[in-house]
């Protein structure tokens, strides 16, 4: 497991930059943590580093958002899928009902909240799980990488890229 710090939200959209620059299509990211941890932070800087079009918000209510893959002029190519599983509270069916599966297939796909039922999409993703700390009022973040699969070859290069 590999374990950062960050401690700005310039620091987490930074490392999301160079997660979403390094991921493929067919790629699972599962985000972990507490509300106010910053996942929509770290997904809007893997947006910016797939170089994809459309503003990145929470899909709260809507479930999932899809951003289309950008120009070759900005280097987009793979489009993002963002679903947020909070209100899903471990319901599979609504999961299911999203297909995500068919997505994986086309897409990178970013899970916020997906821990414990996303998993079963592929047996290769990575959980990245952001926590705050207790006993602080700033900003910084502890950010952990947890590989499945075919992503333990690939975090070291996480590591080494922020």
């Amino acid at each position: 497991m590999v374990s950062m710090e960050l401690a700005t939200a310039e620091d987490t959209m930074a490392f999301g930059r160079a997660l979403g620059a390094r991921l493929r299509r067919g790629d699972l990211v599962l985000l972990a943590g507490p509300l106010g941890a910053g996942k929509t932070t770290l997904t809007r800087g893997i947006a910016e580093g797939l170089g994809v079009r459309g503003r990145v918000s929470s899909p709260t209510f809507v479930l999932a958002r899809v951003h289309p893959a950008g120009t070759a002029e900005n280097g987009g190519g793979v489009p993002l899928v963002h679903v947020d599983a909070y209100r899903l509270g471990g319901d599979l069916t609504e999961l299911d009902d999203l297909d995500l599966d068919a997505d994986l297939e086309r897409s990178a796909v970013v899970v916020e909240w997906g821990e414990g039922s996303a998993e079963r999409l592929s047996e290769n993703y990575l959980v990245v799980r952001l926590d705050r700390r207790q006993d602080s009022d700033d900003e910084t973040r502890t950010l952990s990488l947890e590989p499945h699969g075919t992503w333990s070859e690939r975090t070291p290069e996480l590591h080494l890229a922020r």
